[in-house]
């Protein structure tokens, strides 16, 4: 049985570690050095869903303002609502229909910046980076909540597991240099797709594309270390985009996105929802002249 001291302690805290649903070695360091990098303490859980799950089961919100955004996060709010029944509202519904406890979910890569309460990440793309781990994070801003998430998470036992934990670690030493030339590679091949003409697709959606028309300053604010290293092209014809992936050399067919190697694939396979003329890419760490 846990004492009462440990159901209370700080578990970055603790000299020692007694239960792994608790704390364990790994995990713990790597929400020390995610706190680190955050600026806000984090919790780290199997994988970005149950991250995002454990928010929702903690907050219990009513409302929820919410519009696009990954399509697994609508899967999750669709549990919640047979189970607690909170409603989803547009995310430019008026403020007169929320209420304190109401959720405004949005995605930003500035989050806490703008003064967002509670961060949510999937670590299993650019935080794993290897294309071999399941992780979440959550990242809050009162020491509360994150008493009450670890509590439950806890209670629950959907922790991250000691070799992911491990992975974690290493794959964060190297993230500033994986995302960085990432991000350097995607914005040179966007570059020369942009310079090449093609029956086969006539634009590409990147945000070093869209920061060069007016109004569209401000992504350089957002984005001071280079832009995504994500892309996506539409296709003239569905036959076109189902097809192309598999005609490339270099590049992986696979959904997933952030590791070391570059993936690309027709969205419509993972998610139901997109333009079925729509391939995007996941540029990784080659050389930027092999991939073009």
């Amino acid at each position: 049985m846990r004492s009462k001291e440990a159901k209370y302690a700080d578990p970055l805290a603790l000299d020692g570690h007694l239960y792994s649903r608790e704390t364990a070695p790994n995990s713990t360091r790597a929400e020390v050095i995610l706190t680190s990098l955050i600026g806000c303490r984090a919790l780290c859980y199997g994988s970005g869903l149950p991250a995002i799950f454990a928010v929702y089961t903690y907050l219990k919100p009513k409302r929820v303002a919410i519009t696009g955004g990954y399509h697994g996060v609508h899967t999750v709010l669709d549990i919640h609502t047979r189970l607690t029944g909170p409603q989803k509202l547009p995310l430019d519904c008026s403020a007169a229909e929320l209420v304190p406890g109401d959720v405004v979910h949005v995605e930003t890569p500035d989050p806490f910046a703008l003064r967002a309460d509670v961060v949510v990440q999937s670590g299993t793309e650019y935080l794993g980076g290897h294309s071999d781990l399941l992780a979440g994070v959550v990242a809050v801003r009162r020491d509360a909540w994150w008493k009450g998430l670890w509590e439950d998470r806890m209670a629950m036992g959907n922790v991250m597991g000691s070799l992911e934990g491990w992975l974690t670690v290493r794959s964060l030493r190297m993230l500033e240099l994986r995302v960085a030339r990432q991000s350097s590679n995607a914005e040179a091949i966007v570059d020369w797709l942009g310079g090449y003409p093609s029956d086969l697709f006539s634009e590409v959606h990147h945000a070093s594309i869209q920061v060069k028309k007016p109004g569209n300053e401000w992504l350089r604010a957002q984005m001071l270390n280079g832009f995504r290293p994500v892309f996506a092209v539409p296709f003239r014809t569905l036959e076109c985009a189902r097809r192309f992936p598999s005609l490339l050399d270099l590049f992986h067919h696979a959904t997933s996105l952030g590791g070391g190697e570059s993936l690309v694939e027709w969205r419509a396979m993972s998610d139901e929802t997109v333009d079925r003329r729509v391939v995007r890419f996941s540029i990784g760490v080659e050389d930027a002249a092999d991939l073009h």
